[in-house]
C-alpha cells in the first residue's frame, strides 16, 4: 500500500459569493472520528474535509480536492493505496490548482494529528521527512494517473448564477431573509463527500441543491403555483433536467447524511 508506513491507521458578489467560495462550510457531522480504529466507507472523505476545515482552505478548494480523490479511486483499487495519504495529497494539489496554497508542513501536521488524535506535531525527523516525500510523490502520481487532466467544472458557478436569478425572482428583501442560499451551499459542499458527485452534470447538481433547500424550509418559488405536473421552476435553468433525474440527485445528496450517521454509530 503506497504510503502505508506514513498513514497506517492501525498505528499509534456578496453574501452568495461568500457562502459559496469563502466561508468554511462544516461537514455533515461535527463528531470526531477515530480514523485509526477501523476503515468504513466514507471515512477517508470525512478525513479530507476535516483536514480542509483545520487548514482553513476555501470550500471550492476542498471541493476540488474531493473531486480529485473521487476521480482517482474511480479507477484505482483502494486496497492498493492508502486513502488517507491520497486525501492529504489531493488537498495539497488542490491548493495549487485553485491558487489557495497551503504549506506542506501544515498539511503534514494536520493530517498526522487528525489520524493520531492528541499527538503533538511531528518533529523535523525521519518520520516527518518520510511523510513529506510520500505526499510530494503522491501528488505527482495522482497528476499522472489522471493523465494531467486536473480541470474541474464545479457546480458552484452555476449555483451562484441561479441564486442571483432567484434573488431577482423573489425580490432582494425576501430572498435575503431566507436561509436558502447558505443551506444550498452546505448541501453542495456536503455532496462532495460522495463519489456520486461525479455522476451528474454540475448544473443539475446546483439546481437540485437549491431545490432541496427550498423543500427543507418549505419555500414556494413565486409564480409557480399554476405549473402542471410536467413543468417545474428549475427547468428555467436546466431544460434537460427531468423530474426523475431531479429526485435521483436529491436522493444521492441525502444518502451522504445516512452514510455519515452510520460512521457515527459504528464509532460509538
Amino acid at each position: 500500500m503506497v504510503g502505508a508506513v506514513i498513514f497506517n491507521t492501525s498505528s499509534n458578489q456578496f453574501t452568495m459569493m461568500h457562502d459559496l467560495t469563502e466561508s468554511a462550510i462544516p461537514s455533515p457531522s461535527q463528531k470526531l472520528v477515530d480514523y485509526s480504529k477501523k476503515a468504513l466507507k466514507g471515512m477517508p472523505e470525512r478525513f479530507l474535509f476535516e483536514c480542509a476545515m483545520k487548514l482553513a482552505i476555501k470550500p471550492l478548494t476542498s471541493a476540488t480536492a474531493a473531486v480529485l480523490f473521487h476521480r482517482f479511486f474511480k479507477e484505482a483499487d483502494e486496497s492498493e493505496y492508502d486513502p488517507y495519504m491520497i486525501a492529504a495529497s489531493c488537498l495539497y494539489l488542490a491548493g495549487k490548482i485553485k491558487d489557495d496554497p497551503v504549506k506542506i508542513r501544515d498539511v503534514i501536521n494536520v493530517s498526522y494529528s487528525t489520524i493520531h488524535r492528541g499527538s503533538p506535531p511531528l518533529e523535523l525527523g525521519d518520520e516527518y521527512w518520510a511523510m513529506r516525500d510520500t505526499i510530494v510523490q503522491a501528488e505527482l502520481f495522482i497528476t499522472r494517473f489522471l493523465k494531467f487532466d486536473l480541470t474541474t467544472v464545479h457546480p458552484h458557478k452555476y449555483m451562484l448564477h441561479y441564486m442571483k436569478s432567484l434573488q431577482d425572482w423573489f425580490g432582494v428583501k425576501e430572498w435575503n431573509a431566507l436561509p436558502v442560499a447558505k443551506m444550498a451551499a452546505s448541501y453542495l459542499q456536503d455532496f462532495h463527500h460522495s463519489s456520486k458527485v461525479l455522476d451528474h452534470k454540475p448544473d443539475h447538481i446546483a439546481v437540485c441543491c437549491l431545490a432541496l433547500a427550498f423543500q427543507t424550509y418549505g419555500v414556494q418559488v413565486p409564480l409557480t403555483e399554476e405549473l402542471d405536473d410536467v413543468a417545474a421552476w428549475y427547468n428555467v435553468f436546466c431544460k434537460d433536467l427531468s423530474r426523475d433525474k431531479h429526485w435521483e440527485i436529491i436522493e444521492d445528496i441525502l444518502e451522504v447524511y445516512n452514510a455519515d450517521a452510520e460512521i457515527d454509530e459504528e464509532d460509538d
